[in-house]
This record gives C-alpha cells, structure tokens and sequence, in this order.
C-alpha cells in the first residue's frame, strides 16, 4: 500500500510538473504597448522615441491613432492582428507606434483628427502626406475589408525606403 502511494504521488508530480512547464511555454505575456495589434510586434512609447528608433534604424514609422472604444478601431485592430502577414511586414520593416491621443505634430492630421487613421514618417523623419487610403473624405482612415490593400501598400512603403 505504501509503495503504490508513494509511486502515485511521484507520478502526479511528474505530470503536475511536465504541464506546468507546458502552460508556461503557451502563455506568452501580452506586451502592453501593443494595446491587441499584435503582441510579436515592437512597439515603441512615444512618437518621438518613434522618430529616434526610424532615423536610427533607416525605416519608416508607421503610427497607428485610434480609440479604445471605437467599433470601427476595434474591427480594424482584429483584422490588423489576425493577419500574419501583416504582423511580419509590420515586425521586420517598420518602427511601430500606436497612439490613443494626438501628437503635437499637426502633420499628423492633415485632413483632421480622426480615427483609425494610419500615418507613415520616412527615415529623414518627413511625414508622408502622399501615401494614402481609398477613401477621399478620410485619407488616411483603413477599414478590415482593406486588409488586402493595406499590405499591398505597406509592401510598397517597406520596399520604397530600403532601396
């Protein structure tokens, strides 16, 4: 009786210790900077720390404004996380900010503050103005169904500032 308690606990060691190893290897914390556009993504803090990382690194920043308790954010957050090449186009080609409140940089509103609203500053740190959306009464404004063209279109902005 001894010998078999003794092997059942050793044996429910082993496995509670083999599952807890497992658990720890899944749960990855969140990065908080990501705010739920992708958690393999680095993000940077602020927008100028944003502009230090892209003049250093010779790539360009791409700043995501948008709003904890918008639908249309929260759709375009959703389709922007869950698609992997984005993530990846977004991770090796980009410095990364997002923001929940406006810059003191006005070139980052043309055409009004608004939301969600994606910007990209060059590596000589000029905001890009001409690189738009599809959409004539909000420019630089992104929908889920734009996920095709969004990655068409950062491609082309990765690809225009690393030749």
């Amino acid at each position: 009786m001894l010998h078999s308690t003794l092997a059942l606990s050793l044996l429910l060691i082993a496995v509670s210790s083999n599952l807890a190893m497992a658990i720890k290897k899944e749960k990855k914390a969140p990065q908080t900077l990501s705010r739920g556009w992708g958690d393999e993504i680095t993000w940077v803090q602020t927008y100028e720390e944003g502009l230090y990382q892209a003049k250093k690194s010779n790539k360009p920043l791409m700043v995501i404004h948008h709003l904890e308790d918008c639908q249309y954010c929260q759709a375009l957050k959703k389709a922007f996380a869950e698609n992997e090449e984005i993530q990846e186009m977004a991770q090796d080609s980009f410095i990364m900010l997002n923001l929940m409140h406006e810059t003191t940089d006005k070139n980052l509103s043309p055409d009004g503050q608004y939301v969600p609203r994606i910007m990209f500053i060059d590596p000589s740190l000029t905001v890009r103005a001409d690189i738009t959306g599809r959409y004539s009464n909000r420019l630089y404004t992104y929908e889920p169904q734009d996920i095709p063209f969004c990655k068409c279109l950062f491609c082309a902005v990765a690809l225009h500032f690393t030749l």
